[in-house]
């Protein structure tokens, strides 16, 4: 078997569809749910007419002890079937609950049943124990469904995500490089200096543009991606393409997904700046407050008849997907139009890196 067909063959290691049930919160959830199955149970068996309290805290304890024995079991086997085929996993498991239900069966008749009848002798109810090895089974099918089919759905969004991260990342429009070749050319007999700096501009942006779309970066070294693209497009517009910053108030050590800010520049210039016979200015205003981060790239409109189609939305909606599977729901991009600008504010909430020194070169920055 080649390397290429063993990796496919083995899930990762993380990917295993059974979660991790050892954590505060999973345990808190089996235990509300292993009491709701105790009422429903109780309730189902005797009537709510003849409840009894006495039955249900026996029916609770059994239940209990079951579904946290079988939860413990999982955690603890779970790095172990992680390496498994899949199918081999989920019969494991399975067969591992239904173990346990026998076991706590016998154990709960041994001593919490009549154990003595009449005569004197043990009593066993082979019954009961078919009882609850049926309910189980039926349960516990049902729930390792579900886990399938939740990691099959996180795997299905991650992928939808994965391409579209992917299909922004390996997007560089052609004209976009034609361009900047011509421009290099026409710089090369004037100013090689001017030329041999725009082909180092160029192949550092086409360096992280091919990286791992995942990475993350310091917000220094993507101020420095983005500062070597506009001097690439400054060479096509010339005068006509103003840019300010103000980014004093962000600490360059703070961490933000690669390509995440050029694309918003890449939009201000080829939606806003190039289509106004003047040019115009974008300006880029950053701010860090309270954990949280918030870049604005502002821009002027051009005149309505000038305007093209809405392009740049599947850009913003990239970023966002990203801000968002990175930092979580409240990250995202914001855009809206006001006093003849464009403006794109993108946010999201993290922490200052523990060691609060200077950044640290990406991978991308530093080849």
């Amino acid at each position: 078997m080649s390397p290429l067909q063993e990796r496919r063959s083995r899930p990762e290691r993380g990917s295993f569809f059974i979660p991790d049930l050892c954590n505060v919160q999973a345990v808190f959830l089996l235990v509300l749910v292993a009491e709701l199955l105790a009422i429903v149970l109780s309730v189902t068996r005797v009537g709510l007419q003849q409840f009894s309290w006495q039955s249900f805290a026996t029916m609770s304890l059994f239940i209990q002890w079951t579904v946290l024995l079988s939860a413990a079991g999982l955690c603890q086997m779970r790095p172990r079937l992680a390496d498994w085929p899949r199918a081999f996993a989920a019969a494991a498991s399975y067969f591992w609950v239904l173990l346990v239900t026998a076991l706590v069966s016998v154990c709960a008749q041994w001593l919490l049943g009549d154990m003595l009848n009449a005569a004197g002798a043990r009593h066993f109810d082979k019954w009961q124990l078919v009882d609850n090895l049926l309910i189980s089974a039926v349960l516990a099918g049902i729930a390792l469904r579900y886990f399938y089919l939740a990691q099959e759905l996180r795997q299905r969004q991650r992928a939808e995500l994965e391409a579209r991260i992917q299909a922004l990342q390996s997007r560089i429009r052609p004209h976009f490089l034609f361009n900047s070749m011509n421009s290099i050319a026409s710089l090369i007999g004037s100013d090689p200096a001017a030329a041999e700096a725009a082909v180092e501009d160029l192949a550092t942006l086409f360096r992280a543009t091919l990286s791992q779309m995942s990475t993350e970066v310091a917000i220094a070294d993507e101020l420095e991606l983005c500062r070597r693209y506009l001097r690439i497009e400054q060479l096509r517009l010339g005068e006509r393409l103003q840019v300010a910053w103000e980014v004093d108030a962000l600490p360059l050590q703070l961490p933000i997904p690669s390509l995440a800010l050029q694309p918003l520049l890449e939009n201000a210039i080829y939606h806003g700046i190039q289509v106004r016979p003047e040019g115009g200015c974008i300006r880029i205003v950053g701010d860090y407050r309270d954990g949280s981060v918030t870049i604005e790239v502002s821009n002027a409109l051009p005149e309505p008849h000038l305007r093209g189609s809405k392009g740049n939305q599947m850009a913003l909606d990239n970023i966002a997907r990203r801000l968002q599977a990175l930092y979580g729901d409240d990250a995202g991009v914001v855009s809206e139009q006001r006093e003849g600008l464009f403006i794109a504010r993108l946010q999201y909430r993290v922490s200052l890196p523990e060691s609060g020194g200077q950044p640290q070169a990406s991978e991308s920055a530093a080849a």
